[in-house]
């Protein structure tokens, strides 16, 4: 296994000035979720209604209990599956990426090449895919890696391949599906810390689906707390720390009482 990569390279996009600011720059991508709902085949309700507005540049936690309905709300957010009610709209110009729990590599391709797989798919010229491929990895802290393969990675190397395969894209809507529920705490820990350098620089809007109420309220402006199923929001809290923001700031009481706030709300069994 190869030596873990560093941190993510902090890399400001052509049209995103690179402050704290950013995230709520005027005129970014929003999403809009009016009366959501979703009743499967089997006649299980996965969500009731959901209304929520998230503003361009905006991190969105979704926390909330096992089978929930969070995956199913990320999912229809991204166009994958249609509500059975209700309506998702996302601003003209959205453009998004997902990112899901597993990191879902082909192991017969080496790093570059499986950074290249989403732009293949949509058809990219190959000049095209090699370039953006290889702006992706540095972003991430990959370069030097291109002909590793993925028994070559440590988890948190494979995770951020995973990420880099999505921002090659580059969207303006990144959706993550427990994109670091695999990894070990330390190593969780660190990718939290890169993942919001990397939100930062590029200035996408990011929903994240997590079951670690520490990460939602380190990484976000407002954490979505939902019920068990047929999920409905519960709260809706307000993250006031400043970015960018330190490794220190989770053990201070401020955090502490904050995480503890949306604990709360996750035992609450109206």
């Amino acid at each position: 296994m190869l030596n873990p990569a560093p941190a993510f390279t902090m890399v400001q996009a052509a049209d995103s000035p690179a402050n704290a600011d950013l995230p709520r720059r005027a005129g970014a991508v929003s999403i809009t979720l009016r009366g959501v709902e979703k009743q499967f085949d089997s006649g299980v309700v996965a969500l009731q209604p959901i209304d929520l507005s998230i503003a361009g540049g905006e991190f969105i936690s979704i926390v909330g209990p096992s089978g929930c309905g969070k995956s199913t709300l990320l999912r229809i957010v991204a166009g994958l599956i249609q509500p059975t009610g209700g309506t998702c709209e996302r601003a003209q110009n959205a453009t998004a990426a997902f990112v899901f729990q597993d990191a879902a590599l082909l192991p017969w391709r080496n790093v570059a090449r499986n950074a290249e797989l989403l732009m293949e798919l949509e058809g990219y010229p190959l000049s095209e895919r090699k370039a953006r491929a290889q702006e992706a990895l540095q972003v991430v802290g990959l370069a030097g890696f291109d002909a590793s393969y993925p028994h070559q990675l440590s988890g948190g190397m494979r995770m951020r391949l995973s990420l880099a395969r999505a921002i090659a894209l580059r969207p303006n809507v990144m959706l993550l599906d427990e994109p670091l529920a695999a990894v070990d705490e330390l190593t969780r820990d660190v990718l939290q810390e890169e993942l919001s350098q990397l939100w930062l620089s590029t200035g996408f809007t990011a929903l994240l689906v997590t079951h670690n109420v520490h990460e939602a309220v380190y990484l976000s402006d407002r954490v979505v707390v939902m019920s068990a199923r047929p999920g409905r929001i519960l709260k809706i809290v307000d993250v006031p720390f400043a970015f960018p923001r330190s490794p220190e700031l989770r053990a201070t009481p401020e955090f502490a009482r904050l995480t503890g706030e949306v604990s709360a709300a996750l035992r609450h069994r109206e």
